[in-house]
């Protein structure tokens, strides 16, 4: 990680769950970490709870990654005020309880596109123009994705089709991306993380229920210690895909 130190990492989704993990955990190996997130009292909160040095390198912007104009102009920001941004972590999620197929969800059909997939797309899109713009060779691009974009489980009583759809959208964004940066010319980095089940403030109560069994879950560290893993391999290894699953689920 010494190649990092001092360099500019943004989190999407970082008031909460494996986003505010990951602020954590980069922040405290001399990252200098900016946090993203509709919930700003939130952010604040966290800054407020880190110790003196780390809060001094974390810096936090209220983003809606879903809205375009929101992201573009929070990244112009960024590079104005901290010179840029070296590593993104796209968090940013949400999931919806409903059916493709019944009526009346359109809403909530369209949020969950426009958040994971879109809100990843226009970050991804601004950092790396940012990289290309600053001669950064060395960026690295990572999407938290889901085990439910390689594998739909089935859950009586509870759906999540789009979720699921907009996360195996994610894992040929990756593919797509790691293409393009290839063509591009450049050596900056594409990872997909893709968490089983994981004890954040995502994981819907009536999920657990509808199980009706033992229900094995991974912590929001354990991702974030992924993503330093990811970031800390050599300039000549790339993880293109990391998949992790708590011991014992089934799904």
């Amino acid at each position: 990680m010494e190649r990092w130190l001092n360099r500019i990492a943004v989190v999407t989704g970082a008031s909460s769950g494996i986003g505010a993990a990951c602020c954590k955990d980069l922040v405290s190996k001399g990252m200098i970490v900016v946090g993203l997130a509709r919930r700003e009292d939130r952010l604040k909160e966290f800054k407020d709870e880190l110790p003196a040095e780390q809060a001094s390198r974390f810096h936090y912007y209220k983003c809606d990654v879903s809205d375009e104009k929101q992201v573009k102009a929070t990244f112009v920001t960024i590079e104005k005020e901290l010179g840029g941004v070296d590593v993104l972590v796209n968090n940013a999620g949400i999931g919806r309880h409903t059916s493709i197929t019944q009526e009346g969800n359109s809403a909530d059909l369209r949020a969950v596109i426009d958040t994971n997939l879109f809100g990843t797309v226009w970050c991804i899109r601004e950092v790396f123009l940012s990289l290309q713009r600053r001669h950064i060779d060395d960026g690295h691009v990572l999407i938290i994705n889901s085990i439910a974009g390689h594998r739909i489980p089935i859950m009586r009583g509870y759906n999540i089709n789009m979720y699921a759809s907009s996360k195996y959208g994610l894992t040929a964004l990756t593919e797509v991306l790691r293409q393009e940066f290839h063509l591009k010319g450049t050596k900056t980095k594409i990872t997909s993380i893709s968490p089983g089940a994981t004890n954040t403030e995502m994981i819907d109560p009536k999920i657990v229920a509808a199980l009706k069994t033992e229900f094995p879950m991974l912590r929001a560290e354990d991702v974030a210690d992924a993503v330093s893993y990811c970031i800390s391999t050599p300039p000549n290894v790339q993880i293109h895909e990391l998949m992790i699953q708590p011991v014992g689920q089934m799904l």
